[in-house]
């Protein structure tokens, strides 16, 4: 379920759940209460080298949520890689941006809804 992830991720991670986004938290109280099928996601959670804002082991499911730091460039290569190394485990990664959550959160979640078994 961890893939790895090393003891300092987990700290990581850790932290991460304290410091949540505005978008983060919105998703995370839709996610949070089993609505989608009765899945259980968790926050934060660590996976190999990264930390997947949220995940659904059962689904073998990521979801991201972008800000504006991964439009550039760089972070549209890391977050490639990092998407690439995820589905190496045979997870599937979904994105989403800040604009989806603020504006079309039941749109958010008919995708996240559709890709459960």
């Amino acid at each position: 379920m961890f893939y790895g992830a090393s003891q300092n991720i987990f700290e990581n991670a850790k932290e991460l759940r304290y410091k949540m986004t505005p978008s983060e938290e919105k998703l995370w109280a839709e996610l949070s209460e089993n609505k989608l099928k009765n899945y259980r996601f968790r926050r934060q959670h660590p996976i190999g080298n990264y930390i997947a804002d949220f995940y659904c082991h059962r689904a073998k499911l990521v979801v991201e949520i972008d800000g504006e730091i991964h439009n550039s460039e760089e972070n549209k290569e890391y977050d490639s890689g990092r998407d690439k190394t995820m589905e190496s485990f045979g997870l599937k990664v979904l994105r989403f941006t800040n604009y989806d959550i603020e504006n079309d959160m039941i749109g958010v979640l008919k995708i996240i809804f559709a890709n459960l078994p």
